[in-house]
């Protein structure tokens, strides 16, 4: 996995400001997603960051990577419970949820639309999203956003500017270990 392709997809989870990311890598005879994972995990748990492999196809793997504080808050809020609740998650762990996600994407025959709770998005716009995906979008950015336009609007310009300061960090030359932050 290239630092570039991180930072392009998880700079503001990287930069703290949002609670999880995920990334499709191409999977090739080469590639050891395992071994990638526990490199990164080495050089980003310290920063507070997990990373994990979601799912894994022969062509593909779905790469996660979250702060685990931002996730135990986001989960216990009482729309995003009800949510999971009703997929039939046990939602006081969020390790355990994750499990459960991995196995819903592995598993379900439909894409389990709750993943957005894993990654920061407000939960009245996933359970809208759930409901009606293209009743009532108010607009759309990194979810589409049911509720809260300008909150939203906000938040996608403040996304896209970490992304596009953290590109450049990197090409003056800032490592992924040096543009992860420590919160919380």
């Amino acid at each position: 996995m290239s630092e570039e392709l991180i930072i392009e997809h998880c700079s503001p989870t990287l930069a703290g400001i949002k609670t999880g990311s995920m990334f499709s890598v191409r999977v090739t005879e080469e590639t050891d997603i395992n071994r990638e994972v526990r490199e990164l995990n080495k050089t980003l748990r310290k920063k507070g960051l997990r990373v994990i492999p979601l799912k894994k196809t022969d062509e593909f793997a779905l790469i996660y990577i979250y702060r685990p504080d931002h996730l135990k808050k986001d989960l216990n809020e009482p729309q995003a419970l009800s949510i999971l609740k009703e997929r039939g998650y046990e939602p006081e762990n969020p390790e355990c949820c994750i499990v459960q996600l991995v196995r819903h994407l592995k598993s379900d025959e439909v894409f389990p639309h709750e993943i957005g709770l894993f990654l920061g998005y407000p939960p009245s716009d996933v359970k809208c999203f759930m409901k009606h995906p293209c009743k009532g979008v108010k607009c759309c950015g990194c979810w589409k956003a049911y509720s809260e336009p300008e909150k939203a609007q906000k938040t996608f310009v403040r996304y896209r500017k970490c992304t596009e300061a953290y590109r450049k960090m990197n090409k003056d030359g800032k490592s992924l270990a040096q543009l992860a932050v420590m919160t919380g």
